[in-house]
């Protein structure tokens, strides 16, 4: 059984993972980079998908969970990588959502 930091740590990469094989083929196709981009994005969706077959257990409960947690990345992704600063609104909706995280993980385990 994976302890929560290793279950958090294995959905952050999930999540980079999913974001990066995303963003690499609207930069090709926004002109921004070249078809080469679609290489390093397959590779990258490639990696999310066998990352998803490593969750604890393939359910809605996991998955719900993980979708803070990729909530929380974009916004991360959203000041870091397009260098848009977040409002505290995106703030506020992404510790939100890893609040009831927290409960949907921490109900499971009672």
């Amino acid at each position: 059984m994976l302890t929560i930091t290793k279950t958090f740590g294995l959905f952050l990469l999930t999540a980079i993972a999913e974001l990066l094989g995303c963003y690499l083929p609207m930069l090709w196709l926004s002109g921004k980079g070249s078809a080469w981009l679609l290489l390093p994005a397959t590779i990258s969706l490639l990696a999310f998908v066998w990352l998803l077959t490593l969750h604890p257990i393939a359910s809605g409960r996991v998955y719900a969970a993980y979708g803070a947690v990729y909530i929380a990345t974009a916004i991360f992704w959203l000041w870091s990588v397009d260098g848009v600063t977040p409002r505290w609104s995106d703030l506020l909706g992404a510790g939100l959502a890893l609040a009831g995280a927290a409960v949907i993980a921490l109900g499971a385990r009672a």
